[in-house]
């Protein structure tokens, strides 16, 4: 297999080996019939704890229930056999339903399914350009703020179908929801907030008493039940569910619920719009899905990435960034063309699947392949599931989101900087949206970072005094020290000091020794300092050039246009002065 070498000696695989890069390294190390037992064993757990969670994801972004379904068969498997993680399971988490839900309500299930096409587009190219190192770089502060913002949006969602409110319309804006929920109060019905809370409560309960089963498998089948028995016992107690809320046209026949049918091929920009007619492409939509198909693609990129390095810690594996981005782009291609929705790395499902005994790919795959068994015999039995206890479910997967004592923690004690940047995060994701958040979130932490790298690099000027190194400097030599990166944020302030140079000074040493890097703005800073020495007649010799900044030098020609000498050390410029000084 081709490698690449990175920096500090680590190997990696080259970009022919990306695809199935985790699938190829478990059967290069030996794959048996006891370690199949274990991953289908892990991925017929993990495909039941989806089920409730695809169907609620689908459910909070306004689409119908088996689209996320069909995302956790198709986006699960492709990623898990393309995938460069050995344990990731990928499906339709929480953090996409603040991007996706006014997509949907303005475009309906076309606008859906096209902002995955184009994500997914987004994505291959992340991959094929070795983008998943740079995702590392991205602040906590940015993502704990949309993070909690997400959380904080998705828990407020809930009350309607916690509450049964009947909303008029459906508002496209966070704000706007609130005030149409507002408006909605007196329409809540109290059999809808009983089974709620008891699935709730059910949640909180179960993994207290056992962690063995995981408390939506019975939570949920337990408030079915609920909901039948009083409403056979009670007169007029009756919830909304999944069949009665939900209904699909088949051939003609008019079916409640999930159809109990495999995803079929479409095409995604042929789907439903918000009005139930076929939408169509227009520009307008394009706008809107690529818009929001960049959010998709950042937000896809980072979540997949962080649970697949929560995977590596439990696991005990490494995965390959650039070859998860990879597959998770070619999986959101393939979804919409199955009537799927964006997905990216689950880390709660992840985790259950390693807790399970799941070690390989394999056991993400089986994880795709229960949810279409349990879509092709059970669909029928899931329309039970009322519309209360998967807006349960997802209160409690947006408290887990939302780490709210990290959140706390990081206001008490992180640099004010930082609180800002993450408070800015935050308020932008739940009164805006999505795209605003992350945008503005990047741009902010990279002035940040541009303003302490710029206090990290010094410049210091020597004249007339004594040197460390080489005891007591000639009359007319300046020594111009320069300590950190010469780059955008730094290069003017640290080549300023050139300017109040003495004009009688008659040679300047620049020390570059410990210069790591020197980018094109601070070439052009360089340049100019240069420029002015000349001009006052006066010779300039660098010294002690590292690798980088030495060819970005060269390559400029900088030597030769600016009349510039370069020695090795401060000795060998002093002695070239000297030499220089007689030979005149």
């Amino acid at each position: 297999m081709a490698l690449t070498r990175y920096r500090g000696g680590s190997e990696a695989p080259a970009l022919e080996s990306l695809p199935a890069a985790a699938l190829r390294a478990v059967l290069r190390e030996g794959y048996t019939a006891t370690d199949l037992r274990r991953d289908a064993l892990a991925g017929a757990v993990v495909g039941t704890v989806a089920l409730p969670l695809s169907m609620a994801l689908s459910i909070a972004v306004g689409a119908a229930p088996q689209y996320g379904l069909y995302t956790a068969i198709v986006a699960g498997f492709v990623v898990a056999f393309l995938g460069g993680s050995r344990t990731q399971v990928t499906g339709p988490t929480a953090a996409f339903v603040v991007i996706l839900a006014p997509i949907h309500a303005r475009f309906g299930d076309a606008g859906l399914f096209m902002a995955g096409l184009i994500a997914g587009l987004m994505l291959v190219a992340f991959g094929l350009f070795r983008f998943g190192k740079l995702i590392e770089f991205i602040p906590h502060p940015v993502t704990t703020g949309f993070t909690a913002g997400i959380a904080t949006v998705i828990a407020t969602l809930q009350v309607k179908d916690l509450l049964g409110l009947k909303l008029e319309g459906s508002p496209e804006h966070f704000l706007d929801r609130i005030e149409a929920m507002w408006k909605a109060r007196g329409s809540a019905v109290w059999p809808e907030l009983v089974i709620g809370l008891a699935t709730l409560a059910l949640l909180l309960v179960l993994p207290r008493i056992t962690k063995r089963i995981p408390a939506p498998l019975v939570a949920l089948p337990f408030a079915a039940l609920l909901a039948v028995a009083l409403g056979r016992w009670l007169p007029g107690f009756s919830v909304a569910t999944i069949a009665s809320r939900f209904s699909s046209v088949i051939d003609g026949v008019t079916i409640h619920g999930i159809p109990r049918l495999p995803p079929l091929p479409i095409l995604p920009w042929n789907a439903a719009g918000p009005d139930g007619a076929a939408e169509g492409l227009s520009l307008a939509m394009l706008r809107a899905a690529t818009r929001g198909a960049f959010a998709i693609a950042m937000l896809a990129s980072i979540e997949s990435l962080l649970s697949a390095v929560v995977a590596d810690g439990m696991a005990r594996t490494r995965h390959d960034p650039d070859a998860e981005l990879f597959a998770l782009g070619v999986g959101n291609l393939v979804t919409p063309f199955f009537g799927g929705i964006p997905a990216t790395g689950a880390i709660a499902r992840t985790a259950t699947n390693i807790r399970s005994g799941g070690r390989s790919p394999f056991a993400a795959m089986v994880h795709a392949a229960t949810v279409l068994v349990a879509v092709l015999l059970l669909a029928p039995l899931m329309g039970w599931l009322p519309m209360a206890s998967l807006a349960a479910l997802l209160l409690l997967v947006a408290w887990n989101m939302s780490e709210a004592r990290f959140f706390v923690h990081t206001v008490r004690v992180a640099p004010k900087s930082d609180v800002a940047i993450l408070l800015a995060c935050y308020v932008l994701t739940v009164a805006i949206d999505m795209v605003v958040a992350v945008s503005v979130g990047i741009v902010l932490a990279a002035l940040l970072f541009m303003r302490r790298m710029a206090e990290v690099t010094e410049a210091r000027v020597l004249e007339g005094g004594t040197h460390a190194s080489t005891g007591p400097l000639p009359p007319g030599v300046v020594v111009y020290d320069i300590d950190g990166p010469l780059f955008f944020g730094a290069a003017q302030k640290a080549m300023a000091a050139l300017g109040v140079v003495d004009k009688k000074a008659r040679a300047v040493i620049l020390r570059m020794e410990d210069v790591p890097a020197l980018d094109a703005t601070g070439l052009v800073a360089l340049e100019s300092a240069l420029d002015l020495l000349r001009a006052h007649r006066c010779m300039a010799v660098i010294t002690g050039l590292r690798p980088q900044p030495e060819g970005a030098l060269k390559k400029a020609e900088v030597e030769a246009r600016h009349k510039v000498r370069l020695a090795r050390d401060l000795p060998e410029a002093l002695a070239l002065i000297e030499r220089v000084k007689g030979a005149a």
